[in-house]
């Protein structure tokens, strides 16, 4: 038994919507053009590229598959077409188009001031500007081999490990192509990625570059997670690259060896020209989400200090709320510890003001963020989707807690999504039965029949299945499966043996 509640409807609404839109065809080769519903809007200029979108949608679907871990099917075929988006072109877009310096530096908008450090103002590519090809690594073509570009391949990283903890599937630790434009065509595979970045940072203790120049304590933490991911699958030994860079990151960037807590924190360090671009740590504190899982105490104690910066700390009235991704962010970390004043105070206040949309025919659900866009805005919408899934501690286990013995244990496939969903499926080893709760999509759907397929039995003669709702249930063997056939409805099913 997992210890943890079953999913809820808002949490299965997010997942109908998101399988949708992963498994809307569209084409992330060069030729070809994303689906607009893939946000490459959020939070220029840094994270407005439609990756992130790829890559902040996994994090929910991980925490939700560790809710009903008896039932993978929807989540690995959702994780299958993030991870395939990401490896086309248009995924590293940024990298393959801004070659050299941005030639618009020199006129910036104001509101990058504080991006930039000020001495540089004017001749300074402003953060999400990659410089592919300047001095002194010249032009790298692979978006993964490259020397800079951490952020492309240490969150994929995160993404493939996250797969794997799901699924069991090793598919994507075989071979595959990267970019996939003509000479510019690579070939990676899960295990070398993580291998390649461990020997890249291992050569730079500092921390390896993003974009051309600058080193960010927010992307290194994502690699790291990376890393901590890949050795927990593979048994491997990657993350030491991390506890030896964080031993001088916690002073040197994030200010963590100081018996007071940090007012700022390193945005960014640039070594070509010796300075770090400090910012206020209720800013800077956006590593802390990443941190969480690795150095857990010393990411609270960032947290906790951009709370204090923000008001959060100790509550005296409404709480503030600081933009979707932020403040989506302060939920996700406010469940993970358990501060239960928090989270509840910032769950009432998003549901005033960050309202979510439902499509009742379809029974998905989406947050608009008062932006009255006609695609949900994806960042957004998949980091509070993240939030709205999270309990207790989930975040941690999630990189820290090994899911191979589930993978022997019975399971159910071919549920009828996304007319029917599971908002329970889990084996109790106890009882020795599976546990699986439906959820039908709307009131068409119910009472109507339904079947799934549940594996790993051994005999599947010896077992049956029951509803303790007096459900309709019928059983038939079929090869080494059991196909139970019920009526589509909100009630729970158990399998078990005779």
């Amino acid at each position: 038994m997992t210890g943890q509640p079953p999913l809820t409807e808002r949490n299965v609404g997010w997942l109908r919507y998101l399988y949708r839109k992963a498994t809307t065809a569209d084409s992330w080769e060069r030729e070809g053009r994303p689906h607009e519903h893939w946000d490459n809007r959020s939070d220029a200029p840094m994270l407005c590229w439609r990756r992130f979108d790829l890559i902040d949608s996994a994090y929910a679907v991980a925490l939700m598959a560790d809710r009903a871990p008896a039932w993978r099917e929807v989540y690995e075929r959702i994780l299958d077409e993030l991870i395939f988006r990401h490896t086309g072109w248009w995924a590293a877009e940024d990298w393959l188009t801004q070659i050299g310096d941005d030639p618009a530096r020199a006129s910036y908008p104001e509101a990058y001031r504080g991006l930039i450090p000020a001495s540089q103002w004017g001749n300074y590519n402003v953060p999400g500007w990659t410089a592919n090809g300047i001095e002194p690594w010249g032009l790298q073509w692979d978006p993964i081999g490259a020397d800079g570009n951490l952020f492309f391949k240490g969150f994929f990283l995160v993404m493939l490990g996250l797969h794997r903890r799901v699924t069991g599937n090793a598919r994507w630790d075989a071979p595959f192509q990267v970019v996939r434009d003509g000479e510019h065509t690579y070939t990676w595979w899960h295990t070398k990625i993580a291998e390649h970045l461990a020997a890249q940072w291992r050569a730079r203790p500092e921390g390896c570059h993003c974009e051309n120049t600058k080193i960010w304590p927010y992307c290194l933490a994502g690699a790291g997670l990376g890393l901590q991911l890949a050795d927990l699958a593979f048994g491997t030994s990657h993350h030491e690259v991390f506890d030896t860079w964080w031993q001088n990151a916690r002073r040197d960037y994030l200010h963590l060896d100081l018996d007071e807590v940090p007012a700022a924190v390193t945005f960014y360090y640039d070594p070509v020209i010796g300075e770090h671009l400090e910012l206020p740590v209720a800013v800077g504190a956006v590593p802390a989400l990443y941190l969480a899982p690795q150095v857990p105490a010393e990411a609270r104690r960032l947290w906790d200090a951009a709370r204090a910066q923000t008001g959060m700390l100790e509550l005296s009235g409404p709480v503030p709320l600081l933009g979707p991704r932020f403040t989506a962010h302060a939920l996700w970390l406010a469940r993970e510890w358990a501060v239960t004043d928090l989270a509840d105070a910032l769950e009432a206040a998003c549901d005033e003001s960050y309202p979510p949309t439902w499509d009742r025919d379809r029974a998905e659900l989406t947050w608009d963020f008062g932006l009255g866009e006609e695609c949900p805005r994806g960042q957004y919408n998949a980091t509070m989707a993240a939030a709205d899934a999270m309990t207790e501690g989930a975040w941690w286990r999630l990189a820290n807690t090994s899911s191979a013995g589930r993978f022997g244990e019975p399971s159910v496939r071919d549920v009828d999504f996304p007319a029917v969903a599971l908002t329970r499926a889990e084996w109790d080893a106890a009882s020795r039965g599976l546990q699986l709760s439906l959820h039908p999509m709307n009131d068409t759907i119910a009472g109507q029949p339904t079947s799934m397929r549940i594996t790993g039995l051994g005999d599947p003669a010896r077992w049956t299945a029951t509803s303790p709702a007096g459900a309709t249930v019928e059983t038939e063997v079929r090869g080494p499966d059991l196909l139970v056939t019920t009526t589509a409805g909100r009630h729970d099913l158990t399998v078990k043996p005779y």
